[in-house]
């Protein structure tokens, strides 16, 4: 099995060109003092790695692990913002990059952060050269560190949903399987003393009663979907969550149709929910699918604090 070329990806694009500002820099230095050598040193490897990191060609089978690991995304994040760490402390000229590496340190640390007020009560020439570089190097370790350990927590919380995604596949599927080969074996008619007995396909039961219910679920499940991608603002992580969020909606819809429709058809909505024809058991079944949206509103929340802690945007105004 032969290797593959990466991928051009949106987080290959923006390491590259970060990389490519890092070592305009580090062109830009010239001769500098031991301590500055050093960190040039350090910034040079570790521009290496990021450049085997988003260059690398792998097997198929290496690319599938890599991807779902997120090894060699968060190894080339990590020697990133490592090699501009070491970019700023090289030049003798770092502190009049202080409004910049404030605002960067602002993004990731809180308010009350020592590291973050330190930095933000700097004066130059208050501490003694050494003093302020470490200073400034330990504030922006600890931003990058903040923002590295949200991507491990973004990729987990990706994988997590394509587990998920998987399993309710294979039950609507296994379900799905059962109720065709087994007709009735699942009913989905609804019927009761006064209303006459009606089925997702007719009047009789079929074994595409459940698929037609799912699809119908499903439907419903891709209008919430739909309004999910609305109001979705930007990322800028290297994991984009949405895609598989909207196919956990899509699959818990179909299920919860199927699952709703038998609530109805064992009478426990009586007296509540009257189903007097195909066209409303169809209608309930879509509207059962979007009632997913109660329970994944929990999980979208989550994922909007999980990407806002990975890659944080400007509050959008109104916000507090």
């Amino acid at each position: 099995m032969g290797a593959r070329r990466p991928r051009v990806t949106d987080w290959r694009l923006v390491v590259q060109s970060r990389l490519d500002r890092v070592r305009a820099d580090l062109a830009v230095l010239g001769p500098t003092d031991p301590v500055g050598a050093h960190w040039c040193a350090v910034a040079e490897q570790q521009a290496a790695v990021v450049e085997d990191m988003i260059t690398r060609e792998e097997s198929r089978l290496r690319t599938v692990a890599s991807w779902w690991s997120g090894w060699h995304i968060e190894r080339a994040w990590r020697s990133l913002h490592e090699a501009e760490i070491a970019v700023v402390a090289a030049g003798p000229g770092y502190l009049g990059r202080l409004p910049g590496l404030r605002a960067r340190v602002a993004e990731n640390l809180d308010d009350d952060d020592p590291r973050r007020i330190a930095l933000e009560e700097l004066r130059p020439g208050e501490l003694p050269p050494t003093a302020e570089r470490e200073l400034v190097v330990d504030a922006l370790r600890a931003s990058f560190d903040r923002s590295d350990f949200a991507h491990a927590g973004s990729r987990a919380l990706r994988n997590k949903l394509i587990a998920a995604s998987a399993v309710l596949f294979l039950v609507n599927t296994l379900i799905g399987v059962i109720a065709f080969t087994h007709p009735g074996a699942i009913p989905m008619c609804v019927g009761s003393e006064r209303l006459p007995t009606v089925c997702p396909t007719g009047k009789a039961a079929s074994g595409w009663d459940v698929w037609l219910v799912q699809v119908l679920g499903a439907f419903g499940a891709v209008l919430s979907a739909v309004v999910l991608l609305l109001r979705r603002r930007p990322s800028l992580s290297p994991y984009v969550m949405i895609g598989y969020q909207a196919t956990i909606k899509i699959l818990l819809g179909a299920a919860l149709a199927v699952i709703g429709v038998l609530a109805l058809g064992a009478g426990v909505t009586t007296g509540l929910i009257g189903v007097a024809s195909q066209a409303a058991l169809l209608l309930w079944a879509v509207i059962l699918g979007y009632s997913q949206q109660v329970a994944t509103r929990l999980l979208d929340s989550y994922a909007d604090r999980v990407m806002d802690r990975a890659r944080p945007l400007p509050k959008l105004e109104g916000q507090r």
